[in-house]
């Protein structure tokens, strides 16, 4: 297969004020999943390679990047002099580029694949050198108004400080997402100036400094508006999630899963659930999981990351599932705890049962591995690193220290004592 000649730029370099945070604004999660994280996803099966500009918290964004994108690079920009400088810092890294660089903004977690696969067939349709994607609102008030020319190509962006009254009647505005052509484009990155109220390179600029070269300069109109919604406040964060979780909850009924309540349950972009299964009120679910057919989960369960729930299974109310593997036809009763698990196929989890997996001295997670057909007693505690092999019994209310052989029935309880007349004696 041949090289991707696309390569996208994503600025995230800000410190995001108005969050009032110590976390970099583009770190900040929506169902377990930062910002940056979900424009990382959206570019990945377009571009071969992202570069991330980052600037306040750079170390903390570039573990981020580092850890979960392999296809990712960070950028330094210090000082933060303005986006376009921030897009002039990867020029060194891109200067035999001769391909198309897509430009997104880091704290931008609803624009889609799909979106971005359009833009960018738009950009090589019109065989463009520059095209800026838009937006079209009621109230256009505080965004760059597009202006075109009589062609429909971009005459200039104009920004409402500077706009004429006709210009600010127009409700096309500058959605801040761009396709270049990179050979003929990067050249502007050098000439831009900073002479202006703030002292800054905009990126707004390359329209002009395009237009004076001649280049071919578009705009192509975003159909879905809710997709370049941006994160500003922790109110537009709480806003981004609603959105992001009703779009995923329609993606799932209208593919056979069962919502009882889409007002009460949160579903993670990055969950599958077959058809058939069933997601019943308050039930939470965050992280990269996967959910078969045929499954009951909730009420108010909460999955957490890292979960492979097969066919068939049931995963009951107050239920916490993190980092498990689960086979089909198991059920996990109520009040129960599975972490750093692997469970077999038919197993039934009495409630109450919690997998102690984590060690506070030594800081060590480790692992249940519990076999086909193995049954699980009420209030059982098993303490990893434990095997419970195929077949085996663990009474209820036991705690379970040592591996269990196959078909053994595993008991650690006190003897019973009655006390006859206990009660009347002590009135």
């Amino acid at each position: 297969m041949a090289e991707k000649k696309v390569k996208a730029v994503i600025l995230a370099a800000g410190k995001g004020t108005r969050m009032k945070s110590n976390t970099p604004k583009v770190l900040h999660e929506i169902l377990g999943k930062p910002l940056l994280g979900y424009v990382l996803d959206n570019v990945k099966n377009i571009v071969n390679e992202s570069f991330v500009i980052v600037g306040h918290h750079a170390e903390e964004v570039t573990e981020f990047v580092q850890k979960n994108y392999p296809y990712g690079k960070t950028v330094l920009q210090s000082p933060q002099l303005g986006t376009g400088h921030a897009v002039s810092m990867v020029c060194p890294e891109l200067e035999t580029f001769d391909g198309t660089v897509i430009i997104l903004c880091g704290d931008t977690p609803l624009i889609t694949e799909t979106t971005l696969t359009k833009f960018l067939e738009h950009h090589n349709f019109l065989n463009s050198d520059i095209t800026v994607m838009s937006a079209i609102f009621d109230n256009p008030a505080n965004y760059g108004r597009i202006i075109r020319e009589t062609d429909g190509s971009l005459k200039c962006i104009a920004e409402e400080k500077d706009a004429s009254a006709n210009e600010k009647a127009v409700k096309e505005v500058n959605a801040g997402i761009y396709c270049l052509n990179w050979a003929k484009v990067k050249e502007i990155f050098s000439h831009l100036s900073n002479n202006n109220a703030q002292g800054e390179y905009y990126l707004t600029d390359i329209i002009s400094e395009g237009k004076k070269l001649n280049l071919k300069v578009n705009a192509y109109t975003l159909e879905n508006n809710d997709e370049i919604y941006g994160i500003n406040s922790r109110i537009n964060l709480a806003e981004a999630a609603k959105m992001i979780n009703n779009r995923k909850l329609k993606n799932l009924m209208e593919n056979g899963v069962t919502i009882v309540d889409a007002s009460s349950v949160w579903i993670s972009e990055d969950t599958e659930i077959g058809a058939d299964t069933v997601i019943y009120p308050s039930t939470y679910i965050e992280g990269k999981n996967k959910i078969g057919s045929n499954c009951k989960i909730g009420p108010c369960a909460h999955i957490r990351g890292g979960v492979e729930v097969d066919d068939n299974c049931k995963i009951g109310n107050f239920v916490e599932v993190k980092k498990a593997k689960i086979g089909h036809n198991t059920n996990v009763g109520h009040l129960s705890y599975v972490g750093d698990s692997e469970f077999g196929s038919n197993i039934n989890i009495g409630a109450g049962t919690i997998t102690a997996n984590y060690n506070p001295l030594t800081k060590v997670k480790s692992k249940t591995i519990l076999k086909d057909n193995v049954k699980i007693g009420s209030n059982t505690v098993l303490v990893a690193p434990v095997n419970v092999e195929e077949g085996a019994n663990i009474g209820a209310g036991s705690v379970i220290t040592k591996n269990i052989p196959a078909w053994a029935l595993a008991l650690t309880r006190s003897p019973l004592k009655i006390i006859a007349d206990w009660v009347k004696n002590i009135l």
